[in-house]
């Protein structure tokens, strides 16, 4: 399946985009796509809906603004220099573990969302980044099994304001969690939909100029290892974002670095989670 969430913002609707690209209206089952949702089965309750409404619920127009694919999750969880290339721009070592940062949930907006740049930003970057949503409680979870706790994947822009995050002291967080720096969707693609989430086409432009690409079997930690690490130290709750890094291309990155102006379009896609379009715009 794959899962949106439509509407305006504050106000989104759960539905689902069907196989001929068709979106539905799933205000009928009942539930939005939160932490209880994924906690009480509601996949496969959903599933089961599906089977015996799609034909005969509600369309929804494609200009209909889509939300955020997920209700805010209880937190957003994202790995740094997660891509060789992405940390050789960035002047860092290789990480012998993963690098792990929290962006706050206040970030998320829908995939076409404008990106709101911050007041006083100068180095308002990109980053296009795989993201995982977590099915249930995870918790001293082994590799071997932790795929089973992946409710989907989707398109992540891990947007990032560089001064922020680097030039001002303390933690990565101050420079990821403006609001607008978030942008999940278009869908979430349940498993089944994805033949192997570490083979994955990925690709950013702006102002229609290749920025980055790359794929996701070049992730230096793939998605069963990190949502293993990670339930080492904390508890991953259903619906949690997990965000796995980018590769090089990012602005920070070229010479000299290049950052988002208003005005500025970025376009990104990850093959088979869909593609977002933003634009610019200041404070």
């Amino acid at each position: 399946m794959k899962l949106i969430r439509f509407g305006e913002p504050g106000r989104e609707k759960p539905g689902l985009l069907l196989p001929d690209n068709t979106r539905i209206d799933a205000s009928a089952f009942g539930r939005d796509y939160d932490e209880g949702f994924f906690e009480t089965g509601g996949l496969t309750a959903l599933a089961a809906w599906a089977k015996s409404h799609a034909a005969d619920a509600h369309r929804v127009d494609a200009s209909v603004r889509l939300g955020s694919c997920v209700a805010r999750p209880s937190k957003i969880i994202c790995i740094g220099l997660n891509f060789r290339d992405h940390a050789a721009e960035s002047g860092a070592e290789l990480p012998k573990e993963p690098v792990v940062f929290f962006k706050a949930t206040t970030a998320l907006c829908g995939p076409n969302d404008d990106v709101i740049i911050p007041r006083n930003s100068q180095k308002t970057d990109w980053e296009v980044e795989l993201a995982l949503v977590i099915g249930k409680r995870a918790s001293y979870v082994d590799e071997a099994n932790a795929r089973d706790y992946v409710a989907g994947y989707a398109l992540h822009n891990d947007y990032s304001e560089r001064a922020f995050q680097l030039e001002r002291g303390g933690q990565w967080v101050k420079g990821k969690s403006a609001d607008t720096f978030a942008p999940l969707g278009p869908f979430l693609a349940t498993p089944d939909e994805i033949a192997d989430a570490g083979k994955l086409d990925m690709w950013l432009n702006v102002n229609g100029e290749k920025r980055q690409k790359s794929n996701t079997g070049n992730l230096i930690f793939g998605v069963a290892t990190l949502v293993s690490y990670l339930s080492q130290f904390m508890t991953l709750l259903p619906g949690d974002v997990i965000s796995t890094g980018t590769p090089g291309g990012v602005g920070l990155g070229m010479k000299p670095p290049q950052y988002l102006k208003p005005g500025d379009v970025v376009t990104l896609g990850i093959a088979g989670l869909g593609e977002q379009k933003q634009t610019a715009r200041a404070f």
